[in-house]
């Protein structure tokens, strides 16, 4: 908004600029050339030349081009007014870059308005002609013109160069604070989780070793402390290195299959015409997944679950159902985990639905937009 409001000003400053230009010129050639008061066409120059500096900003070659034709039309007719409109576009178009375009027009100009000054009906002789011409567009104003175009322009550049590095010093200290915490949670977290995992694993050992069966709710636990510190692992790599790939659709067959071995007897359904999806995603639609096995796992009781994938026209569709104990008379309390679901979705402006089903058990399902590539 604030971008839009600025352009409107700066429209508007530039229309002033231009009309008073304009007034300007149609004074001085009343002024100082009253025998040619009847001459609609010089005045019509004059009024042209600086009205089209309304467009120097969005077209500096071809404003420095009309201005110029215009000096040296009404110079041609008896006019004699300075070229003020012709150093307003030298000007801009100095500052826009167009520095090699505006000297061919400034030496184009120096050696036409001579020309027009001899022109009829005039026929003055050559000196009174190069005078005219030396005041119509001093040679030290032509010169003040662009200096001031080029210093603009390169202080205009220097204050980008210099957003551009605060912007790149800042985007380096975020990288480093990331990385700091990442290692920081990796420290205390792998640490906690070690020790279960050693401890399942040691569990599993003596259990087999004494032949006895060894529970499937032990081996999930070793299972999980395996995960839980390969995702570490991974999410300290992500982080210290962007171009990591992190765990996305591509992962959900192994995300089902640990799953299966924890007891639960868990499918993955895909549907419709696979293609690449955003990474985020792809990321949100693993996540997904995984909290809502996680969940499963941990509080519905059930014996099944399937996960259901759909690749639609202008969406991810993705839903995970149990048979577990949840039931529409009990309101499910939203954990920690249902909440990160629905942040995850509704940043990508998607929608999610996690409820008991009529006949019993839990759906957790989300649709994300995807916009597919052509």
């Amino acid at each position: 908004m604030s971008t839009g409001r600025s352009g409107v000003r700066a429209g508007v400053r530039d229309w002033a600029i231009a009309v008073c230009v304009a007034a300007v010129l149609l004074v001085a050639g009343r002024s100082g050339s009253p025998a040619a008061d009847t001459d609609l066409l010089g005045y019509a120059l004059l009024a042209a030349g600086g009205l089209a500096l309304a467009a120097r900003r969005r077209a500096p070659v071809p404003v420095l081009a009309v201005t110029g034709l215009c000096a040296v039309g009404y110079q041609a007719v008896g006019i004699e007014v300075p070229a003020v409109a012709f150093l307003f576009a030298v000007y801009a178009a100095v500052r826009a870059g167009h520095r090699v375009s505006t000297v061919v027009a400034a030496v184009l100009m120096l050696a036409a308005l001579p020309l027009a000054a001899l022109a009829p009906p005039q026929d003055m002789p050559v000196g009174e002609a190069l005078a005219r011409a030396r005041g119509a567009l001093e040679l030290a104003w032509l010169i003040a013109a662009g200096a001031a175009g080029e210093a603009l322009r390169q202080a205009e550049r220097r204050a980008d160069e210099a957003e551009r590095t605060r912007e790149e010093t800042a985007r380096r200290r975020a990288d480093e604070e990331r990385l700091h915490i990442a290692r920081e949670l990796h420290d205390s977290l792998t640490h906690q989780i070690s020790i279960i995992k050693v401890q399942a694993e040691v569990a599993v050992h003596l259990a087999r070793k004494r032949g006895e069966q060894v529970p499937e709710a032990l081996l999930a636990i070793r299972e999980a402390g395996r995960e839980a510190n390969r995702e570490l692992r991974a999410t300290l790599e992500t982080l210290r290195d962007d171009t990591t790939p992190p765990h996305g659709l591509d992962h959900l067959p192994e995300l089902v299959e640990r799953a299966r071995m924890a007891g639960l007897d868990a499918t993955l359904t895909i549907e419709g015409q696979r293609h690449d999806v955003p990474a985020a995603v792809d990321r949100t639609a693993y996540r997904i997944v995984q909290e809502s096995l996680t969940n499963i796992a941990r509080h519905a009781a059930a014996a099944t679950a399937s996960v259901r994938v759909d690749y639609r026209p202008d969406a991810l569709a993705i839903r995970v159902d149990d048979d577990g104990r949840a039931t529409p008379d009990a309101a499910p309390i939203p954990g920690v985990g249902l909440l990160g679901m629905r942040e995850r979705v509704t940043a990508l402006g998607g929608r999610l639905r996690a409820e008991p089903r009529n006949e019993g058990g839990f759906t957790v399902q989300a649709d994300l937009p995807v916009a597919w590539p052509s």
